[in-house]
């Protein structure tokens, strides 16, 4: 059981994945949805601070490098793009937007690229959080009930 909770709280972690990943795997695997949603919130959540002070500053002194240059122009580009599409459809109600565009599991969407498009907006680091966290608590639920359905159809893996 360690060893699954470790699993969803590193999946978590990962950019595009995270927990939309970590959830179904943790009730595929046989954890209680209770525990998987809190381990997977903990692990999606824990790299939104780190990512809002430095990914941008990362991303821009790496986009001429060598060897990891087309990978962080990406990055930057697909952030930017995240947050002057938040800025252009929400105005004042950036918040908002910022939650339900984490909040809503689809790909490319989630902390990271939110936190990233929102450190380019400069939304401000605890707004950002929060906006991420409610978002994080939307996609854990809406991906807890959809894992707990599809485990109630086709059962766990062992």
């Amino acid at each position: 059981m360690i060893k699954h909770c470790l699993i969803v709280f590193l999946v978590s972690m990962i950019p595009l994945v995270e927990l939309r990943g970590a959830i179904p795997y943790g009730v595929m695997y046989g954890l209680p949805l209770w525990l998987t949603f809190a381990v997977a919130i903990v692990g999606n959540m824990l790299p939104v601070p780190v990512i809002y002070l430095f990914a941008r500053k990362v991303l821009e002194w790496g986009q001429d490098k060598p060897v990891v240059g087309r990978f962080f122009t990406f990055c930057l580009k697909k952030g930017e793009a995240a947050g002057a599409k938040l800025q252009s459809k929400a105005g004042r109600g950036l918040f908002w937007a910022l939650l339900l565009f984490v909040g809503i599991p689809l790909p490319g969407t989630g902390a990271w690229t939110g936190t990233l498009g929102a450190s380019i907006l400069n939304v401000g680091l605890k707004k950002s959080t929060l906006a991420c966290m409610g978002g994080v608590l939307l996609a854990g639920c809406i991906m807890g009930a959809l894992s707990a359905l599809g485990v109630s159809l086709f059962g766990t893996v062992g």
